[in-house]
C-alpha cells in the first residue's frame, strides 16, 4: 500500500507541474512530458532505460519534473559510471538544444550549461548520498553488533576461566583431602580387628569415594576444558623443559590406552615432574612409557643436583593422592631411591581391573548400598 501511494505521488506531482506550465515550447511538449510521468514506475526495475525514455520530454522543454524523479532513483540504485553517463546525457542534450536554437552570448551559454548540470547532477547526487548514508548506518549497526558479540564472547571467556579456576581449586583442595579420607579409612578397615570399626571405616571410605565421584561430576559442569590424556604428555614435558628442567621423554607405547588409563598416565607424569621441580630442581629426568598386552608401565627417574638435598624417602600428599588414583583404576604406584637417583614407577592395567576383596566387602561402594538401611 505504501509503495502504491509513493508511485501515485511520483506520477501525479510531476504531471501536475507539467500541466501548470505557462509556456509550451512545442506542440508535442506536454504529451511527451505526461508520457514520461506515466512511465516513471518502470524506474524501479529499469532505472537507466526509464531515464532514456524521459529524454524526448526533456528536449521538449517540459520534461524536467519526471526526469528529476528518474535521476534521483538512478542515484539511489546505480553505479558511479552509470550516474556519470546519465548526468552527461541530461546535461548536454537539452543545453545544446537551447544553445542551438537561441542566440546566446558566451555568458548565456555558460549559464545554460551550468544550470542544466545542476538540474541533472543535484537529484542524482542526492540519491547517491542517501544510499551512502543508509549503507553507513547499516555498517554502524553491524559494527555495534560485532562489538556486542565481542563483549559477550569476552564475558563468556571470563566466566569459563573463572569456572576452570574454581574447578582447579576444588580439585586441588577438597579432592585431595577426600582422597586421604578414603585412603585412611581403607587402611583402618584393613588393620582393625573390631568388626564395628571395620564396618564404619568401610562405610566412611565408600562415602568418601561417592563424594569424590559427585565432586568430579560437578567439576565436569564447571570446567569446560577437555580432559588431559597421554596425548598431552609431550606438551607437558615441553612446558616443564622450558621452565629449566632437563627432561628426556621415551615413549615406547604401541597400543591405544583406555580413557581412564590415559588420564591416569598423564597425572602420573604430571605429579612426578611436580615432585622433581620441588625437591630436585635442575636434576636430569627421564620419562619412559612402555606397555605389554595387558599392562602400561610409566617410569620417571631423576638424578640429584649437587646443590640439592636428596628427595624425601616418603612421598608427600601428592604421591599419596596419586597412589589412591592408581588403585582406583587397578594400578600400583611405587617409589625407589638410591644414592644418586629417585624413581617413581606406575603400573596400570590395560584391561578392566577386578574388584578387590575390600571393595567386595564395601557396603556402599560406588554409591549403591548393599544394605538399604546403611544408605
Amino acid at each position: 500500500m505504501v509503495i502504491f501511494i509513493i508511485e501515485l505521488l511520483a506520477i501525479t506531482i510531476p504531471a501536475a507541474m507539467v500541466l501548470l506550465a505557462d509556456q509550451v515550447p512545442y506542440s508535442w511538449s506536454i504529451p511527451t512530458a505526461l508520457a514520461a510521468c506515466v512511465l516513471l514506475p518502470l524506474r524501479r526495475r529499469w532505472p537507466f532505460p526509464t531515464l532514456i525514455l524521459c529524454l524526448p520530454a526533456l528536449l521538449g522543454g517540459l520534461g524536467w519534473p519526471p526526469t528529476v524523479v528518474a535521476l534521483y532513483h538512478l542515484g539511489r540504485t546505480s553505479s558511479t559510471r552509470t550516474m556519470a553517463i546519465a548526468a552527461t546525457l541530461t546535461t548536454t542534450l537539452p543545453a545544446t538544444l537551447v544553445v542551438a536554437t537561441q542566440h546566446l552570448t558566451p555568458g548565456g551559454v555558460l549559464l545554460t550549461y551550468t544550470f542544466t548540470l545542476f538540474m541533472s547532477g543535484a537529484p542524482t547526487a542526492l540519491g547517491a548520498l542517501i544510499t551512502t548514508r543508509h549503507k553507513l548506518t547499516a555498517s554502524l549497526h553491524e559494527a555495534a553488533g560485532a562489538r556486542a558479540a565481542e563483549l559477550e564472547a569476552q564475558e563468556q571467556s571470563a566466566r569459563a576461566s573463572e569456572r576452570a579456576r574454581i574447578a582447579r581449586e576444588i580439585h586441588d583442595a577438597v579432592g585431595h583431602h577426600t582422597t586421604l579420607i578414603a585412603v585412611e579409612s581403607a587402611a583402618l578397615a584393613a588393620t582393625t580387628t573390631d568388626p564395628t570399626t571395620r564396618e564404619t571405616a568401610q562405610r566412611l571410605r565408600s562415602l568418601a569415594k561417592e563424594s569424590l565421584s559427585e565432586m568430579r561430576t560437578a567439576l565436569g559442569l564447571l570446567n569446560t576444558d577437555p580432559p588431559q590424556t597421554d596425548a598431552d604428555i609431550p606438551t607437558l614435558v615441553d612446558r616443564t623443559k622450558a621452565a629449566g628442567l632437563p627432561i628426556r621423554l621415551d615413549d615406547r607405547t604401541t597400543l591405544p590406552l583406555p580413557p581412564s588409563i590415559s588420564r591416569a598416565a598423564f597425572r602420573v607424569v604430571q605429579e612426578a615432574l611436580t615432585n622433581v621441580t620441588k625437591h630436585a630442581p635442575g636434576a636430569p629426568v627421564q620419562v619412559r612409557l612402555t606397555n605389554t598386552t595387558n599392562t602400561l608401565t610409566i617410569k620417571v627417574t631423576n638424578g640429584r643436583p649437587s646443590s640439592a638435598p636428596p628427595p624425601p624417602t616418603e612421598g608427600g600428599k601428592g604421591l599419596t593422592g596419586l597412589s589412591e588414583r592408581m588403585r582406583l583404576v587397578g594400578g600400583t604406584l611405587t617409589t625407589s631411591q638410591d644414592k644418586d637417583t629417585f624413581t617413581l614407577t606406575a603400573t596400570l592395567p590395560l584391561t578392566p581391573p577386578t574388584q578387590s576383596k575390600v571393595d567386595k566387602d564395601d557396603s556402599t561402594f560406588g554409591g549403591s548400598a548393599r544394605n538399604p538401611a546403611n544408605a
